[in-house]
C-alpha cells in the first residue's frame, strides 16, 4: 500500500513539472504595424513573443512559415525574398492570437539617424524649411511610408521602442517627419517607382558616440572608461537618479573649486574693478575652438566695459546675448541678471533699474562649455544692451579668460537619460531596429563631435562597422551628409574645427559602400540648421540611385581632388568626378576658396583657374615656393568649385601639418 502511494505521489510531481506552459499573449515590435514595408529582394526576419514553446505561423502572399517559441516565449522566422509591391497582408497566428497587418508593402527600407539636420521636422518653430507649407501640401505620396523612433534613453540594450507604428506619406503625416528623409524618400521614390519605407531614428544635439554600442566604442581608447561608468549604472530609474545626484553635487563642487574666476562662494571676475592685463581679446559672437582659446571643455570668462548716455542712467533695460554653447550667465555691475542653458535662442535678460550709470559699467559673461564646440552662436545684432528703441551694439571685442578646466575634473556624473551619454541611443533606438530587413542608411550628423574632430576618425567608422555587424546583413549601404557650412566668414585662412570634421567624415569613405553628400554651398552662417533641406535630401538619393539601382552613370559625388603637381611658383590640381569637366558654381566669375602655403606652414590665398576638363591652376604673390594646398578649409568658407552638374568639391588638404583638434 505504502509502495503505490509513493508512486502516485511521484506521478503527481511529475505531472506538476510537466504542466503546460502559461498562456502568453502573442506580441510583435511596433515595426510591424498596418501600412509597414518590407525590404524587397532579401529574407525577412519577422519576430516577437508568444506562450514559451508555442507554434508560430506566419502568412504572406503565397508563404506559409512556421517555427516555435523558445523557452522564454520569444521567436524568429524568415520569409524568403519578394518582389516590390503594395496592397498585402501579413498574418501571424498562435493557438490563441491573431494578428493581421494590412496595406503592407514591398520596397525599399532605408533607416535615417543622426542629430537635429536629420530630425528638423517639415512643419516646426525652430529651424524652418524652405518653402515648408507648399511642400507639406504636395507631400502625397502613398507608396511612402514613415515610421518615426521616439525619443528615449537607456543604459542597457532593449528591444522595445517607443514608435507609433507606420504611417503613409500624407500632408498631415509628414508635418512632424524629417524634412530630409521625406526628400530622400520622395526623389528616390519618383525614380525607382518602388514603394519606399524611411524608419526615422534622430535627436537633436547628439553626438555619435550615444550612437554606438559599448561592445563596439569600447574598442576606443578614449571612450573605454565611459563606457564601464555606464554599464556599471544600476538598472534601477531611482538607483540611477539617485547616484547622478550625488555625483553631481560633488561635480558642480570640483568645478568651483578649480575655476579660477570663482574663490570661495564669491565670483571674483564679475568684481568692477579687476586687473585684466593678463586677459586675452576675442571677437563676439564666435565659437571658441577657432580662437586664441583653441580647443578646450570647460568654462571661459567675457568681460567688456561700455559707457551710456546720460538718459539711460538708472533706467531698467535690457542684455541681449547671442545663443552659447553649452550655457551661460551674465553679470552687470557685478549683479547677475540672468543664466540660461536653453539652445539655439537669444538671451534677453532684464536689467534693474538703479544698476547702469553713465561710465564704466563692466558686463561679464561666462561661459560652461561640457563637450563639442563652445562659445556663442548667432549673429552681431543678437548682442547688445537695448533702452526702448536705442541700443548699444556688444559685438566685436571682448577681454576672455579660462576658468576651470573639464578635463581636470575627476567627477563627472552620468545624466542616465540624458542623450549626450554614450551607447544610451544605440541602445534604446536603434538596438530595437535589428534584425528588421533594411536597404541601408542615411545620416547627417556631426556638428557635435566638431570639437573632437581627430577623434571622430575613428568614432565615425566604428559606429558604421558596428551598425552593419549588429544587422548581419553585411556592408549595407551608409550615406552621409558632410557638414554644412556655419558660423561667422573668417577673412583669412585660419585653423578650424569644422573642416577637421569634415575630413574625418571624408576619411569614412574608406569603408566599402559608403557616400558622403556635400553641403559646403548649402549652410547657413547664422543657423546652424539650413533652411535648405531639399538640396541634401536629392544629393543623398543621387549616392542611392547611383550605388544601389544601377545608375552608376549619374553624377554623385561632386569634384574629388586626385593629385598636385608645382612648378616654380605655380600650382597645378586634378580631380576626378567632374562629369563634363569643372565649373565655377552660381553667377560668381572667380574661382574661391583655394589657399596656398610654404615651407612657414601660413596660408595665403591663391588666385585660381580651371584649365581643360579637370585642374585647376594655383599661384599666390606672397607664396613663391608653395608646398600645400588648401580648399574650403574654414568653417563657412567662401569657395565655388563644381562638376557639370554644380555638385560642389569636399573641402581637402594636401599637407599632413598638425590639426587643431590633433592630440599632442
Amino acid at each position: 500500500m505504502k509502495a503505490r502511494q509513493f508512486y502516485l505521489l511521484s506521478i503527481i510531481a511529475l505531472l506538476a513539472q510537466c504542466k503546460a506552459p502559461e498562456k502568453q499573449p502573442l506580441k510583435m515590435s511596433q515595426l510591424f504595424s498596418d501600412n509597414m514595408v518590407l525590404q524587397q529582394g532579401v529574407e525577412v526576419p519577422v519576430w516577437g513573443s508568444t506562450t514559451p514553446t508555442g507554434e508560430v505561423k506566419v502568412e504572406f502572399r503565397t508563404q506559409c512559415v512556421t517555427t516555435e517559441a523558445d523557452d522564454q516565449g520569444h521567436w524568429q522566422l524568415k520569409l524568403r525574398p519578394e518582389q516590390a509591391g503594395t496592397g498585402d497582408s501579413l498574418l501571424v497566428t498562435t493557438e490563441n492570437d491573431t494578428l493581421r497587418f494590412r496595406s503592407v508593402a514591398v520596397g525599399e527600407v532605408w533607416i535615417a539617424s543622426g542629430q537635429s539636420n536629420m530630425e528638423v521636422q517639415m512643419i516646426n518653430n525652430w529651424a524652418p524649411v524652405d518653402n515648408a507649407k507648399e511642400e507639406t501640401a504636395n507631400a502625397k505620396y502613398p507608396d511612402i511610408r514613415l515610421f518615426i523612433v521616439n525619443r528615449n534613453t537607456s543604459t542597457y540594450p532593449i528591444d522595445t521602442l517607443i514608435a507609433d507604428g507606420w504611417k503613409p506619406c500624407t500632408p498631415e503625416s509628414v508635418k512632424n517627419f524629417s524634412a530630409v528623409a521625406y526628400f530622400f524618400a520622395r526623389d528616390l521614390q519618383e525614380t525607382i517607382k518602388a514603394p519606399i519605407g524611411i524608419i526615422l531614428s534622430a535627436w537633436g544635439g547628439t553626438a555619435a558616440e550615444s550612437w554606438t554600442s559599448a561592445e563596439a566604442l569600447s574598442m576606443i581608447d578614449r571612450y573605454r572608461e565611459d563606457v564601464n561608468r555606464v554599464k556599471a549604472l544600476p538598472k534601477d530609474t531611482l538607483e540611477q537618479r539617485e547616484k547622478y545626484e550625488t555625483d553631481n553635487k560633488e561635480y558642480i563642487r570640483e568645478m568651483g573649486k578649480l575655476d579660477l574666476g570663482i574663490k570661495g562662494i564669491d565670483s571674483i571676475f564679475t568684481h568692477i574693478k579687476l586687473d585684466t592685463r593678463d586677459w586675452d581679446t576675442i571677437s563676439l559672437p564666435s565659437l571658441w575652438e577657432s580662437t586664441v582659446i583653441g580647443l578646450f571643455d570647460g568654462s571661459v570668462w567675457f568681460r567688456k566695459e561700455i559707457d551710456v548716455k546720460p538718459n539711460w542712467v538708472g533706467k531698467a533695460m535690457t542684455l541681449d546675448i547671442a545663443p552659447s554653447d553649452d550655457y551661460d550667465e551674465a553679470w552687470i555691475n557685478g549683479v547677475k541678471v540672468g543664466q540660461s542653458g536653453l539652445w539655439g535662442e537669444t538671451r534677453h535678460y532684464t536689467v534693474p533699474e538703479g544698476l547702469i550709470k553713465e561710465k564704466g559699467n563692466v558686463i561679464v559673461l561666462r561661459v560652461s562649455d561640457f563637450q563639442g564646440a563652445g562659445g556663442f552662436n548667432g549673429k552681431a545684432e543678437d548682442m547688445a544692451l537695448r533702452f526702448g528703441k536705442d541700443k548699444i551694439d556688444l559685438s566685436g571685442v571682448w577681454k576672455c579668460h579660462k576658468g576651470f578646466d573639464l578635463s581636470k575634473i575627476a567627477a563627472k556624473p552620468i545624466q542616465p537619460n540624458s542623450q549626450g551619454t554614450p551607447t544610451v541611443l544605440y541602445n534604446a533606438m536603434i538596438n530595437p531596429l535589428i534584425p528588421y530587413a533594411i536597404k541601408g542608411v542615411i545620416w547627417y550628423q556631426g556638428e557635435e563631435n566638431a570639437g573632437k574632430a581627430w577623434e571622430y576618425r575613428d568614432l565615425f567608422q566604428t559606429l558604421i562597422t558596428d551598425w552593419r555587424t549588429r544587422w548581419g546583413e553585411g556592408d549595407f549601404p551608409f550615406f552621409f551628409v558632410q557638414l554644412a557650412s556655419h558660423m561667422r566668414r573668417l577673412p583669412n585662412p585660419a585653423d578650424e574645427a569644422w573642416p577637421e570634421l569634415r575630413e574625418a567624415q571624408k576619411l569614412a569613405l574608406q569603408l566599402p559602400n559608403t557616400g558622403m553628400a556635400i553641403a559646403i554651398d548649402a549652410g547657413d552662417a547664422e543657423n546652424i540648421h539650413p533652411g535648405n533641406k531639399q538640396v541634401i535630401g536629392k544629393r543623398l538619393s543621387l549616392w542611392a540611385l547611383a550605388k544601389c539601382y544601377g545608375q552608376s552613370s549619374t553624377l554623385h559625388s561632386g569634384p574629388v581632388y586626385d593629385k598636385m603637381s608645382i612648378s616654380g611658383n605655380t600650382v597645378t590640381i586634378s580631380f576626378s568626378d567632374t562629369g563634363k569637366g569643372l565649373r565655377i558654381a552660381g553667377k560668381g566669375k572667380e574661382l574661391k576658396g583655394f589657399a596656398l602655403a610654404g615651407e612657414d606652414k601660413v596660408f595665403y590665398w591663391a588666385k585660381a583657374k580651371i584649365t581643360g576638363l579637370n585642374t585647376v591652376i594655383l599661384t599666390c604673390d606672397q607664396v613663391q615656393t608653395p608646398i600645400a594646398v588648401r580648399y574650403a578649409w574654414a568653417s563657412n568658407p567662401d569657395c565655388n568649385l563644381a562638376d557639370s552638374d554644380g555638385l560642389p568639391a569636399s573641402p581637402f588638404r594636401t599637407d599632413s601639418w598638425k590639426l587643431l583638434t590633433q592630440p599632442e
